[in-house]
């Protein structure tokens, strides 16, 4: 087509757009991607792991449902650290940050105590996944093996 350029990625499908050069765009987020790791923004292990193990290159349910249930284990718990504070307003911006930090300073036990409980539980389900998970799988193969017990023994 007329005044309109194309690319191909790697995994083989084509990225159109009249009037747009796709290249430079390209060449934009990748500059932009590299940048935003030089300064630590990809740093999270859920990131990293995700693009080392791109889900088009999972192959079958099993692959998935292990890949799923490592990402679930890493992300199971929520973070309840102390956090940054601050505030897009500029005009009254440290009056109402040192409003936020005392509502937070007042409440953070509270969070504090349904974090932890929350914590447990996601704790406990994701190893009642993995539990039901070994069991099943060890439970198919033990079918599978007699199987083709059964099948080698049958004329």
């Amino acid at each position: 087509m007329r005044g309109m350029n194309a690319t191909t990625n790697e995994a083989g499908f084509q990225i159109e757009a009249p009037g747009v050069d796709v290249e430079a765009l390209m060449a934009e987020i990748a500059a932009d991607v590299a940048a935003k790791q030089a300064r630590g923004v990809y740093q999270d292990a859920r990131i990293a792991r995700a693009e080392r193990s791109n889900l088009a290159q999972l192959q079958g349910e099993e692959q998935f449902l292990g890949f799923y249930l490592a990402c679930l284990r890493e992300a199971v718990y929520i973070d309840i650290s102390d956090f940054e504070i601050r505030e897009r307003r500029a005009a009254l911006a440290p009056l109402l940050v040192r409003l936020k930090q005392t509502i937070w300073k007042l409440l953070k036990f509270y969070t504090y105590r349904l974090w932890s409980q929350q914590n447990e539980v996601n704790g406990m389900l994701v190893t009642a996944l993995e539990g039901l998970d070994d069991k099943y799988r060890d439970r198919l193969a033990a079918l599978e093996k007699r199987v083709a017990e059964l099948e080698a023994h049958t004329p």
